[in-house]
């Protein structure tokens, strides 16, 4: 048997005609860049978020990028990071010409550890960016109550948590500002990139899209240097269709992580866990193993593919080389680094497939230790 990491193929099949329908209709209205479609799927998922608005943008990246635009961080400002999680998240403080700061993560949720945010502020700090990573929503009271202590932004990257529920609230509504991405894989995902700034502050919402759209708010008249980052039409349909089943993928999600637990329950494997105030939406089902890449090479020699996320923790990248952080700057983020595996995780797995792969990783990890909770 072979069990793909991934299989955006069996997520097609369940959905063929509506994508074709949707592709359709933008095809033959030509509504290719921004437009109609876009216009109706920033409106459908501010409804599904529970926000007043939402800007849809060419990909998470410039999500992030715009938001922090639009609040006005740049030059000489710092922006509090975690210390585990996609590069994006760190590029795009770069990118506005302020400084990542990173905060090492939690032991057992690998979200930011929020008891560590305070030592970071600076004067020069303006702005927290909790991730909230794998699809279990980082601790956002800690993290609010931090920001409003030293007049702080938040801008929650929701790259991955696209429906995770803090408290029965939905991620991306607790920030200032909370931005998204639709890459292919996600739980939501584009064919092609995608990405969205959601927000209830008017303000905010306007001057994002005004940086989005080529600091124009009307065609050819530009009030500000903006850039080119609108979400195609054809995107915007295929979102659309699939935000209608986002929640039975969801729930499948769950129900797979839930056996994953069952059958992994007595190995001593570290398996993903979630507080009961936390809604997760396993965006990835991590684990965390000694010996990592020897059992990940078991795995696919059985045909199971496996991922990493992430094999090095940002503030040791070569682009931070010259920063020269040591392992205990941030050791929790040090130490995983070499332990975390993602299994197989998506709506589409069978229960023959849940059943096989840890199968293989019991067999895998029985030779060596295991890196306990």
């Amino acid at each position: 048997m072979r069990v793909p990491f991934v299989d955006l193929k069996a997520q097609y099949s369940s959905i063929r005609d509506e994508i074709a329908g949707a592709i359709m209709s933008v095809v033959s209205e030509t509504a290719f860049v921004a437009g109609k479609y876009a216009a109706l799927f920033e409106n459908e998922f501010a409804e599904y978020i529970g926000v007043s608005n939402c800007i849809a943008v060419a990909n998470g990246t410039d999500a992030i990028e715009i938001a922090l635009a639009a609040l006005g961080i740049g030059q000489g400002d710092e922006v509090i990071v975690p210390a585990n999680t996609f590069y994006a998240t760190a590029e795009a403080v770069a990118n506005v010409s302020a400084e990542a700061v990173f905060v090492d993560c939690e032991p057992n949720f690998y979200n930011i550890d929020v008891s560590k945010i305070e030592a970071k502020i600076t004067p020069r700090t303006k702005a927290i960016i909790p991730v909230h990573l794998y699809g279990l929503p980082a601790d956002m009271a800690e993290v609010i109550a931090v920001a409003k202590k030293h007049n702080l932004k938040i801008i929650e990257d929701c790259a991955q948590a696209h429906g995770a529920k803090y408290k029965g609230q939905t991620a991306g509504t607790f920030g200032d500002v909370a931005t998204f991405s639709f890459y292919p894989g996600k739980n939501l995902g584009a064919y092609g990139d995608a990405g969205a700034i959601v927000t209830n502050d008017v303000s905010i919402a306007e001057h994002c899209r005004l940086i989005a759209n080529h600091g124009q708010p009307t065609k050819y008249r530009h009030t500000i240097t903006g850039r080119n980052s609108r979400m195609d039409g054809i995107q915007a349909a295929v979102l659309s269709v699939k935000l209608r089943h986002l929640d039975s993928w969801l729930d499948a999600r769950r129900a797979h992580a839930g056996r994953y637990n069952d059958l992994l329950a007595d190995t001593g494997i570290a398996l993903p866990t979630a507080p009961e105030h936390l809604t997760h939406t396993y965006h990835l089902y991590v684990i965390r193993v000694k010996d990592r890449d020897a059992v990940a090479a078991k795995l696919n020699d059985a045909g199971v593919d496996t991922g990493l996320h992430y094999p090095t923790a940002l503030p040791y990248l070569e682009v931070y080389a010259g920063k020269n952080y040591q392992p205990s700057d941030f050791p929790v983020a040090h130490s995983q680094m070499s332990e975390l595996l993602s299994l197989p995780m998506y709506a589409e797995l069978t229960d023959e497939m849940v059943e096989y792969v840890c199968e293989n990783l019991k067999a895998a990890v029985a030779r060596g230790a295991v890196a306990g909770n």
